[in-house]
């Protein structure tokens, strides 16, 4: 194996190298087994191959010393090098100073020198322009112009500039010995300035951009500028309005003109906002008088409509200009332009919007009652009436006569969508049309004309009707509508306060009107909920009167102490299942016309009056042994309907007399033990003895001595 430097290269791993070596030398490796190997050549071979490795660094360490020597020899050849180097950098930047030094000296004589030639030659220029002026100033003083710059129709800028300075120089010479010559010039002054003025006018109908920069350019020095941008704003609008949307056709004149005036004129913020005003005073303030003017007068829905859309148009046509230069102050610019059209209309907004809403709104209520043949009867105010109404709402005596309403609520969702709707669009119009300052106080006019048509005239109405239409207590086979009422008030409430919450708040959110609008709102709840609860307790009155009736009809002595005992084959009386049926028809309905807690409060208030009427009931009778179980099957019935209500405290009442019951059946021996039952336990004992005394046995069992 032939030793190289190119072995050792990395990667370089010793024992693989050893490896190649044995397994290179014949009898060295595992090749012909155990008989082949031959550990004296192997030896010899590792010897020879040392002597190698030997000779070979020694070969390396010769070259590697020479490699040195040459390295240090180069080094010193570079550092002499870089020295040299340096000393001749050290030259050139001297030379470099030196050289700079010179230029100033000779920029200084050189600007010394331009100045004494501009001393020299700036009164020489002005002498020559003067002396010029001179000549063409005798020309007018003669009368007669020969110059070839007044007669060359092609050199009209020179002569414009001329005549603009002879103008000035006319200005200052005395009347009355150059008044001629004055007058002369004064009238090239204007017929130069009309022959420009009419040049930028063709080059504008050719498009030539170049030429009407030249001729504005000149323009800027005389008195008729501005005429010019006059005539550049009337071309402008020249065939600009042609579609049926003034406000579209504006904003793409403003873009169109706002590309190319900065090509034409040095002051193109000036002329954009002098097109902008143009295009305001004149275009669009014409425009809204005429959609304004024809139904101011004749049709108010119409006018706001048409006030508010044209404000909405106008302020977003302004939204669209505020992309542009106008100078530093854009949006009060706009703000005056957009003032200035519509001044007049928004001074009486609120008045308009205010008296509107009312005649809408009293028309819409109207319609729905002469829709229903009702004619509105006044609702008492005054000390007589209040009266009337605190005795009513303690005592639920009906004060003067009952009405029939035939089961008409006088409430439509039809009307209150109707009525809502109104206010919605009025107070977007509010929101677009009133001054901020005035916002809050717009605002609360309009809520307060709801207040009055929605919960006074409508919500209010119907609920003093509904109380006017509950009947007494005592009355057979009422019509209980009140819960209808109750109902579609919840729901109308329910959009009532959606409103209130997404349209009002965001305007009065941050002013002091927050307060009143949130305590006038709570004062119309309260209101609204004496009255509920009024109509509620007296319909709960009717109901239990209802039952009253059904179990005084239905219910028979005999039934609970029937002449053949043995012969007893209903499950629970006829009373019963009426009084039952009727329960759960009334249960169903609370379910339906309240919501959230509401629902529990009535239906446990039903409960308890409920099981209140069928325990005073059940003190009427006398119980054999079979009537007694007939009761406790009649109580179970009145339990089970009483499940319906899903309120514990009633069903707790109803499994408490149904315990009490109990009491009619138990063996006599039994009853003791019974009466400390766990239901019955912490009764008073005067309850238990008072239904034990209902027993038919009463007296023959001796049944008071547990009593006693």
């Amino acid at each position: 194996m032939a030793t190289t430097a190119e072995l050792f290269e990395e990667p370089f791993v010793a024992d693989e190298y050893i490896e190649r070596l044995v397994w290179r030398t014949p009898g060295g490796g595992s090749r012909g087994g155990p008989e082949a190997f031959d550990p004296k050549r192997l030896l010899e071979e590792f010897v020879n191959h040392i002597q190698e490795l030997q000779i070979m660094d020694e070969r390396i360490q010769r070259k590697v010393e020479k490699l040195e020597q040459q390295c240090q020899k180069e080094a010193k050849e570079f550092a002499k090098k870089v020295q040299e180097l340096q000393k001749s950098n050290q030259v050139a930047f001297q030379h470099f100073q030196e050289l700079d030094e010179h230029i100033s000296y000779v920029a200084t004589k050189v600007c010394h020198l331009g100045d004494q030639l501009e001393g020299v030659n700036t009164p020489r220029q002005r002498a020559v322009e003067a002396q010029k002026l001179m000549k063409y100033f005798n020309e007018f003083l003669d009368g007669e112009l020969k110059s070839d710059v007044f007669t060359n129709s092609e050199k009209i800028k020179e002569a414009a500039d001329i005549i603009q300075k002879l103008h000035l120089i006319a200005q200052e010479l005395p009347f009355d010995r150059f008044s001629e010559v004055k007058s002369k010039i004064a009238s090239k002054y204007h017929d130069l300035e009309c022959q420009l003025i009419q040049e930028f006018t063709s080059a504008q109908r050719r498009g030539e951009i170049s030429r009407m920069r030249e001729v504005a350019a000149v323009l800027l020095h005389f008195k008729g500028y501005s005429h010019c941008v006059d005539v550049y704003i009337k071309q402008c609008q020249e065939g600009a309005y042609l579609r049926n949307d003034i406000f579209e056709d504006a904003a793409i004149l403003c873009q169109r003109v706002n590309k190319q005036v900065g090509d034409i004129f040095s002051n193109p913020e000036t002329v954009l906002a002098k097109l902008i005003q143009n295009v305001f005073e004149i275009k669009l303030q014409s425009f809204v008088k005429d959609q304004l003017e024809e139904c101011r007068k004749s049709d108010a829905e119409q006018y706001l409509k048409n006030l508010y859309d044209l404000y909405t148009r106008t302020t977003n046509l302004s939204s669209k200009l505020m992309e542009f230069n106008l100078g530093t102050d854009k949006q009060t610019f706009l703000s005056k332009l957009i003032k200035s059209i519509f001044i007049s209309y928004l001074e009486n907004y609120i008045e308009v919007e205010t008296g509107y809403l009312k005649s809408r709104s009293a028309m819409i209520l109207q319609r729905y009652y002469d829709s229903k043949n009702h004619q509105k009867r006044s609702i008492g105010t005054g000390g007589i009436q209040d009266l009337k109404e605190r005795i009513r709402q303690r005592t639920n005596l009906p004060l003067g006569p009952s009405i029939d309403t035939h089961g008409e609520t006088f409430l439509s969702q039809e009307v209150v969508v109707n009525l809502l709707q109104e206010t919605k669009q009025a107070f977007e119009r509010c929101h677009r049309l009133s001054d901020p300052s005035d916002l809050p106080r717009n605002a609360f006019r309009i809520f307060t004309i709801l207040v009055e048509f929605l919960c006074i005239e409508h919500i209010d109405y119907a609920l003093e009707t509904g109380l006017a239409g509950i009947p007494s207590s005592d009355s057979r086979n009422a019509n209980l509508y009140f819960l209808d009422v109750v109902q579609q008030a919840n729901t109308i409430f329910h959009l009532f306060d959606k409103q209130f919450n997404d349209h009002l708040m965001p305007l009065i959110s941050s002013s002091p009107k927050l307060s009143e609008c949130l305590q006038k709102k709570k004062e119309i709840i309260e209101q609204m909920e004496m009255k509920l609860d009024t109509g509620i307790d007296r319909t709960l009155n009717c109901m239990i009167g209802q039952m009253k009736h059904i179990l005084a009809a239905e219910q028979k002595k005999t039934d609970f102490k029937p002449e053949d005992e043995n012969n007893v084959l209903i499950q629970y009386t006829n009373a019963c299942v009426k009084v039952c049926a009727y329960v759960r028809k009334q249960v169903e309905k609370i379910k339906n016309s309240m919501d959230g807690k509401n629902v529990d409060t009535v239906l446990m208030e039903l409960g308890v009056r409920f099981h209140r009427l069928i325990y005073e009931h059940l003190q009427q009778y006398s119980y054999s042994c079979m009537g007694g179980m007939l009761a406790i099957c009649d109580v179970a019935e009145y339990r089970k309907c009483a499940k319906d209500f899903k309120i514990p405290l009633v069903l707790h009442l109803f499994d408490t007399l149904h315990a009490l019951c109990n009491l009619l059946v138990v063996a006599p021996d039994n009853l003791k033990q019974v009466c400390s039952g766990e239901q019955l336990a912490n009764l008073d004992k005067n309850i238990l003895h008072s239904f034990v005394q209902l027993r038919a046995d009463y007296r023959s069992a001796r049944l008071a001595r547990h009593f006693s």
